[in-house]
This record gives C-alpha cells, structure tokens and sequence, in this order.
C-alpha cells in the first residue's frame, strides 16, 4: 500500500496554484521514493506454507445456483498475481479518485504514471516470487469458511464464496456478473481489513455500490456489509496462538523481555485529522491480543510503510526497530497487526528490516507467521460470520458515521444504499 499515498501527499505539499493539475516529473519522482526501499531478494518459500494452514490452490467457485443461500464475498486491494498483471494493477490504482485524487486530468495521468512505474514494480513482485499471493489466500480463506458455514449455519446455506479486488483480478464488476450468472439473491460483503479505513473497506464499498448500478440496477441481490472486526476473538486468538509460537523459539531465560512490535500500514496525518477511525481500531486489535496473552511482554505499536516528509503515523517500525537495538534490546518479535494474509509488505519490506537487525548483530528480530491458511482464524471467521447473519446482517454503528471532516459525496451515497439493503435499521448519521 505504499504507492496508495504518494500522489496524494504530494499534492498536499504543493503551494495553492490557479492551476489544479500538478506537473507529473515531480510526481513520478515522489513515486521512486516508495521503490526505492523496494530489493530484488527471493523470500523464503516456507513463508508461503505452515503446518497447521490449509492446502492453497487458487480456485474461484462458481456455479447456477436456485437462489437460496448466501454468497459470501471477500473484498481486498488485491495484488498482482502474475508479473503481466503489475501495469493493469497500477493503472487502476492511479486512476483511482478516491485514493489518489489528481483531478480533471485523473484518467490521463493515472496510466502514464502507471506506465512509468511499471518496470520497477515488476522487479519488485520478481523478489517475492513472481506476484502476490493475496488472491491465492483470499480464495482458500473464504472456501473454507463457507465449508464450515455450512455445517454450522444451514440455515443459511449452502454459501458460495467469491472474491472481488478493488485493483486486480477478480475485479469487483467481474464478481458481480458472475454472481448474477450464478443466480445469487443474498450477498455479505465482508471485508479482509479488520480494522476500518476511509482509503480501505471504505474505498471497496463504493466501488461495490458504483458497480452495482450497472449489473444490478434491479437490485434483485439482497445485501448485507460485515464492515469492520477488529476485536473479533477469532482474529485475537490466532494472532496471540501466533506469538506464542513465535515467543517458544527464544531462549526460555529471554522469552518474557521479548518485545513485541505489532506492526501496521501508515497513514498521512492529514487522513487521520478528518477522523478516520483507523488508529482506534488498530489500537483495539492489539489491547485485545495483549489481553488474551495476559500482558505477558512488553509491546509496541508502530507503522510501516511511511513515503516522504510529510506527517504521517509513527513512530515507524524501521525506526522502532534500530532504536531498540542501539539501545541494546535484540529480541523484536515483529507481528503484522492489520494483515490477514502475505503480501508485498510482510514477505519483503518487514524481512527487510529483519536482515537489517541482523546484519547489525540483533538476531533475536524476528516477525510471526501470518494468518494466511491458519484453520483457527478461518474458523473464526465462519463463526464471526455466522453471528452476522444470525443478527440479520446489520452494518456496525460505526459504519453509518462519516468522518467529520468527510468531502466525499461517494461516502453519502454509499451509507444511504446501505441503509436501504437494511430496512432503514441501520440509518445515515450524516
């Protein structure tokens, strides 16, 4: 997510002009900086595997179905699967008003700045394997939640899982016509970030209620929005099962002054002062993970991924982890906090740090396995589901807030479309 505000900080940072348009060298040129911490290294491939995950084989399920059950969608960003798909993906993304606003001129300087970038991302997608394995995840993820749904909630049943990327394939507008092919008539959209973000689950559900207009303007899907889960117990408990792992390879003499650096995406400060509720969240997840773990170790949050300058969220993990070690505390156990599975950030940027450590002599930095195929946490997630539809499948409180300092009409637009799939039960605050 690092290149998801590059653009935007730069544009923050330019003087007002009676000319909106930036120039785009200066842009191209903020955009290096978020390679530039980019190496081309080959990761580990036991990083991809775990002994307590499931099999990963990609697999999309579609099929005709009478209209009964639920279809459970996960939404995502998503990533390039394969290395010809890195230029469609940083199209989409640049062309994306609602994260990258580069006005008027939005549609023509989003592929040339994609088109610019393009081959050093590839390179960079090259060092983790050839393409993110988000999708490969995602599709397991949610195939074996509706297998357990159906054990647990036939009521509901039987459930089709589907996912729809705001940026790489499957798309959302690909998702929806093939649940129509499929004959859906009830749909969850669920997102994969636990914790609530306007540049995030917020872009995702605009998008989905944009593109339903054009494959269902008869409204004939019912939908219902699990929005945000960040003190879901199945979401806890794998995470502190996962540091508990992790903690049991260390020395038993130096297990408890371990400390833990739970680790999530950065924000500009700008976002978080129209009252994103980003932060808070995160903050809830880790409190809960410390909690089931009995406070037992020290801890820390911190924020990766910070681009240029500008202010954003701190302090950063790379900083947070050369801090300890000058100050001669080399056990670090890294946990991707806001993450539900690999991707570029954890296989590379957070390894990265880790070899860093190393090299300086701090061997005991190390980062937990992500949840990836983890059956505990795809357990919790058919439970947290089940609980959804069984209270009828009402958005949280939350969700029908907008952030005070909230400019975007699409937000409006969105809560009203979902307080209308809910009956007016879950109604716009503003």
């Amino acid at each position: 997510m690092n290149l998801l505000f590059v653009v935007r900080r730069r544009l923050r940072l330019q003087k007002p002009t009676p000319n909106p348009p930036p120039p785009i060298d200066p842009l191209i040129t903020m955009l290096k900086l978020s390679i530039r911490s980019i190496s081309c290294r080959q990761i580990n491939p036991a990083f991809f595997t775990a002994r307590h995950y499931a099999s990963a084989t990609p697999e999309h399920q579609s099929g005709k179905t009478n209209g009964a059950g639920t279809a459970v969608v996960m939404m995502n960003m998503g990533g390039p699967s394969t290395i010809p798909e890195v230029y469609d993906f940083l199209r989409r993304l640049f062309s994306d008003g609602d994260l990258i606003p580069l006005g008027r001129l939005q549609k023509w300087m989003g592929p040339v700045i994609a088109r610019r970038r393009t081959p050093s991302i590839e390179k960079a997608y090259e060092s983790i394997g050839g393409g993110s394995p988000i999708r490969k995840w995602s599709e397991l993820q949610g195939r074996e939640m509706c297998k357990i749904l159906d054990e647990i909630s036939p009521a509901t049943g039987p459930h089709k899982p589907y996912v729809a990327f705001r940026y790489a394939a499957p798309l959302t507008e690909d998702t929806l016509a093939q649940m129509k092919t499929d004959g859906i008539t009830r749909a969850v959209a669920f997102t994969q970030y636990p914790q609530w973000s306007c540049s995030t689950t917020g872009s995702s559900l605009n998008e989905l209620h944009r593109q339903l207009k054009k494959f269902d303007p008869e409204n004939t899907i019912e939908w219902s929005v699990l929005d945000r889960w960040p003190t879901d117990t199945g979401l806890v408990k794998t995470f502190a099962q996962h540091i508990r792992d992790s903690l049991a390879t260390y020395p038993e003499a130096d297990r408890k002054d371990v400390v833990i650096l739970f680790s999530a995406h950065s924000l500009p400060m700008s976002v978080i002062n129209r009252g994103d509720p980003y932060p808070h969240e995160v903050a809830a997840t880790v409190n809960a993970v410390m909690k089931e773990l009995n406070f037992s170790n020290p801890y820390r949050l911190v924020w990766q991924s910070q681009v240029g300058p500008s202010a954003w969220l701190g302090p950063q993990t790379q900083d947070a982890i050369q801090g300890y070690v000058a100050k001669s505390q080399p056990n670090l156990l890294l946990v991707p906090i806001a993450f539900t599975s690999d991707h570029i950030e954890t296989l590379h940027e957070l390894e990265e740090y880790i070899e860093e450590a190393h090299a300086k002599g701090a061997k005991g930095v190390k980062r937990v396995e992500s949840l990836n195929g983890d059956m505990g946490f795809i357990k919790g997630m058919a439970n947290l589901m089940k609980k959804h539809l069984e209270e009828g499948g009402s958005g949280s409180r939350q969700m029908s807030l907008r952030c005070p300092g909230c400019v975007n009409a699409k937000c409006e637009a969105r809560n009203e479309w979902v307080s209308k799939q809910m009956g007016g039960k879950v109604a716009s605050l503003v």
